[in-house]
């Protein structure tokens, strides 16, 4: 199996679901300031495979990026254990 297409463009894609970054936006309350930000930026960062962590307090959204998809319930024991509540996906 070739693969071009009948119309002759090329086009590979080894890539699988697996291998591809995952990003996902999370509703955190309880935070109000820069303590709260680094408090859960530091516990998220623990986390395999986490990638970037942007957090914002002023939203109360926490943006993760890692190497596979993660499991809710692992992100809402980090952020309970930084003593803040995980409310769901934004």
């Amino acid at each position: 199996m070739s693969c071009c297409s009948p119309e002759g463009t090329c086009h590979t894609d080894g890539a699988t679901d697996e291998s591809q970054p995952a990003t996902v936006v999370y509703s955190v309350s309880g935070m109000t300031c820069g303590h709260c930000e680094s408090a859960v930026t530091k516990e998220l960062a623990t986390l395999p495979g986490v990638t970037v962590i942007k957090v914002d307090v002023a939203t109360g959204l926490v943006t993760l990026a890692s190497e596979r998809p993660l499991d809710d319930e692992t992100i809402r024991a980090a952020v309970d254990e930084a003593g803040y509540e995980l409310v769901g996906r934004a």
